[in-house]
């Protein structure tokens, strides 16, 4: 009889106790399964655990209600995992931070959900969950109880849905506006034509009388309960549940000022004397007016996530591909790895792959930001979504559909768009009680008025309470940081910067030293033949081609470089004979009869040479950060030939660049600290960290740290992972699929460092729109929610008609979208292609 048989039958676990199949990953042997059931069944809530090593999954009982987190931190603390998986949904209805925090809220209650993150500017929720514990209808369900709708965004879908909801969300809204507006019209007419012109005033009451009253009653009733009831829908179930939002703060106002106006419509006789007064007007215009901004701000919406839609645009819709030795045009999605797939001039390159047959010039500026077309041949690699401008040619496909680099692009680009800034903390405490403060504001505000306030005080009492409940706005508070998340990061990518996660977008606005690993960041990463002298009489070409020859047969990286310097001079190598590499000095070997020693100058003081006579030679080499290599013919001092990784052409005005935006520069390099401090001297670094294995990279970022400084570290993404982990931010800088993404915050998709500057000058940018958007939101509702509530009125007779506070909450958000948007008008400090012919164009940013 196992655990949980022995403890249903004592009574102490129901039948139907809950149970959760939860996967457990890096178990290797039957130990690891015990020592995972026993740190499991030690958990408070639960009844018993049964692990498959098989399978890799625990099973888990639970006494009562699931508790997750004591769960995932026993198995946590035994040394394993719980696998986790991302869902993301789209979510309808919300229309400010108050909806935000409460999908967050019932999201985060659902067992099996470890995090859930709410985007007011996308509408999407994203949510982890310990893998298969949740179902999407649980999540949907959870959404729904609060108020609000949610459905999965179908792989390969999302961006048609998306769009798709949009427009109908921009059509419907149109036409609720367009009925609303109609309708609203002749009552703001006649109630406040007659209070402006007495002539219209008497016109009204001679053709209407006691009709003018019930017309404007019928009219505003369709509406508030026509175009307007969405705000009633939503609002009240929210204030019932003890959890309002916008919605409720309009339905209250409206509806108050709508249910006075009735009372004095049809029952005046229940109102105090002198206080018989209809407010139609104002419930209309209240509902036309935040329909007007809700209408201008879906449409904002629409245009902050253009960055998304236009790398979606680039996918191709079909491809040429050769099966059986026939051309045939096939849907996307029907590519497969291996497939010969045909470009022809203008066309764009269906997925990622490597050109077999042809060559041309392909334009990547969309997926690298650099504009001059790249000449591709055989061998080359592709990208999918890419142009092909002039030839035409062949390719063999390697990545398709999800693995491509594109849709890891658009993923990338997603997931930093719905991500939460640290400084988005202040602003979720802050909504979490702002819509209860602003009704009890309201509340107060009535009651002052209502008692302390001047005849008719109940009039007075009613207009300032429903001015209070119409001027706050935590829309403008929602949307003013995450629209200008989307509009940065979206911008970012089209200059081919690639912010990884969201939050890099604030981190790297605080760094104040940037690291750079020198070899593939500041050099080219390939070592190449810089500099060749002959000796005496030999002739420059064949002593080179006996040189290149003898070092063709090593595998060294110099060698390598001196043997492709040869090549594309044309010079024909020769057979060598008697090959023998030299640990620590060089080789040797035997070509056309001809003995030919290269290597460092102890190899020649060992043939008794003397290489005095190419000593300032040398010395210059030194200093340009290169080591001299020396080259014999039998047995005579040949060539002196110096290779080095040429530092490449934007590396000096990068640096520039960021020496401009007042930031440290510092080069992590394994080079001796004469080659380093030679290579720091000609392109202007700051700090040098020499003779670093790739292992101490990690400690020298942790130096670089000294003084609370925040450390950047760029490198190529790969052998500097450690690093780019460490570091505050981790910059990963390469080109096209070469570049790694897994340890890096931001990813540069040019091989430039240009983009380090660029990246650092929109984080400046976008850390400053959110600043912005943020204090407007915030002062908006400290300044005129009081002016809202009458504090003026003693000083100088001021008061804010609930109308002027309709149309200034509604401008409120707009304002923050529109604002978001100048980002989109954001210039790059450095133009990759002005750079790389040594005229940096040096931009103000926005």
């Amino acid at each position: 009889m196992n655990a949980v048989t022995k403890n249903v039958l004592a009574g102490s676990v129901p039948v139907s106790a809950p149970k959760l199949q939860i996967d457990i990953e890096g178990m290797t042997c039957a130990s690891c399964v015990r020592r995972v059931e026993k740190a499991i069944a030690a958990s408070p809530g639960v009844a018993n655990a049964s692990v498959n090593l098989a399978t890799e999954r625990a099973e888990v009982t639970f006494a009562g209600k699931p508790e997750f987190a004591p769960v995932l931190a026993a198995v946590a603390n035994a040394g394993y995992a719980v696998r986790e998986e991302t869902m993301e949904l789209a979510l309808e209805g919300m229309t400010c931070a108050s909806c935000v925090a409460r999908i967050e809220k019932a999201l985060k209650a659902v067992p099996g959900v470890t995090a859930a993150s709410v985007n007011l500017a996308t509408e999407r929720a994203t949510v982890r969950i310990v893998a298969g514990a949740v179902d999407v209808s649980v999540l949907a369900k959870a959404v729904a109880d609060a108020g609000y709708e949610a459905r999965a965004i179908a792989t390969g879908a999302a961006e048609d849905q998306d769009r798709n909801g949009r427009e109908a969300e921009i059509r419907a809204l149109g036409r609720s506006l367009a009925l609303a507006g109609l309708l609203t019209a002749p009552v703001f007419v006649l109630e406040m034509g007659a209070h402006l012109v007495p002539a219209f005033h008497h016109w009204v009451m001679m053709t209407f009388g006691e009709w003018n009253w019930r017309l404007q009653f019928a009219l505003t009733t369709i509406v508030l309960f026509g175009p307007g009831l969405r705000f009633f829908a939503k609002g009240i179930p929210a204030l019932i549940k003890g959890a309002p939002d916008m919605n409720a703060l309009v339905a209250l106002g409206s509806g108050a000022a709508w249910t006075y106006s009735l009372v004095a419509t049809f029952a005046p006789a229940l109102l105090p004397a002198g206080t018989t007064n209809v407010y139609y007007e104002a419930a209309a215009v209240i509902v036309t007016l935040i329909l007007t901004g809700r209408f201008l701000e879906a449409r904002a919406k629409g245009r902050t996530g253009e960055a998304i839609k236009k790398l979606v645009g680039l996918q191709a819709k079909t491809a040429r591909i050769v099966r059986d030795g026939v051309t045939q045009e096939v849907p996307l999605a029907e590519v497969q790895a291996g497939d010969l797939v045909v470009v022809r001039p203008g066309e764009k390159i269906a997925v990622d792959g490597e050109i077999v047959e042809g060559s041309s010039f392909v334009d990547e500026a969309m997926i690298t930001g650099e504009p001059v077309p790249v000449a591709k041949g055989v061998g080359a690699e592709v990208v999918g979504g890419t142009i092909n401008k002039t030839g035409s040619f062949t390719f063999r496909a390697t990545k398709v559909g999800s693995e491509t680099l594109l849709a890891q692009i658009i993923r990338m680009v997603e997931a930093a768009q719905g991500a939460k800034l640290p400084i988005q903390a202040l602003v979720d405490k802050v909504t979490a009680w702002f819509v209860p403060a602003v009704i009890a504001a309201a509340v107060l505000t009535f009651g002052i008025w209502l008692v302390f306030g001047p005849d008719p005080a109940l009039s007075f009492a009613l207009v300032n309470g429903v001015a209070v409940l119409i001027i706050a706005c935590p829309c403008a508070m929602g949307l003013a940081t995450p629209t200008s998340i989307m509009v940065g990061t979206g911008r970012a990518a089209e200059m081919g910067v690639l912010f990884r996660k969201g939050d890099a977008l604030q981190t790297l606005r605080d760094a104040s030293v940037i690291a750079l690993d020198k070899t593939g960041t500041l050099t080219e990463g390939r070592p190449e033949l810089t500099d060749f002298a002959p000796s005496g009489s030999f002739a420059e070409e064949e002593v080179l081609r006996l040189v290149a020859s003898v070092e063709a047969r090593s595998e060294h990286p110099v060698a390598e470089a001196i043997a492709r310097a040869a090549e594309r001079r044309g010079l024909a190598l020769a057979a060598i004979a008697d090959f023998e590499a030299v640990p620590g000095f060089g080789v040797r070997g035997t070509v056309d009869d001809r003995r030919v020693e290269v290597g460092a100058d102890r190899l020649m003081m060992k043939l008794g040479l003397d290489v005095s006579a190419f000593d300032a030679t040398a010395a210059r080499l030194a200093d340009e950060g290169k080591t001299p290599l020396y080259a014999a013919v039998d047995g005579r001092l040949a060539a002196i030939v110096a290779v080095a990784d040429p530092i490449k052409k934007s590396t000096l005005a990068a640096i520039q660049a960021l020496h401009a935006l007042g930031l440290k520069v510092a080069m992590v390099t394994g080079d001796n600290r004469r080659t380093a401090e030679a290579i720091g001297r000609r392109i202007g670094i700051d700090e040098i960290v020499a003779e670093v294995l790739p292992d101490g990279k990690v400690e020298a970022v942790k130096k670089l740290r000294a003084g609370d400084a925040r450390v950047a570290f760029v490198g190529d993404g790969i052998n500097d992972a450690p690093a780019l982990a460490a570091a505050d931010v981790g910059i990963a800088i390469g080109t096209g699929t070469d570049i790694a993404i897994e340890s890096a915050d931001v990813v540069l998709m040019s091989g430039d460092l240009t983009g380090v500057a660029n990246a650092i000058a929109l984080s400046k940018a976008t850390i400053r729109n959110i600043g912005q958007n943020l204090f407007w939101a915030f002062a908006y509702n400290a300044a005129l929610i009081p002016v809202a509530a009458g504090l003026l009125y003693p000083v100088n007779g001021t008061l804010l008609s609930p109308m002027l506070a309709a149309g200034a909450m509604a401008l409120s958000s707009v304002f923050v979208l529109t604002n978001a948007l100048r980002l989109k008008r954001f210039r790059a400090p450095l133009t990759v292609g002005r750079q790389r012919s040594g005229q940096p164009e040096l931009a103000p940013a926005e």
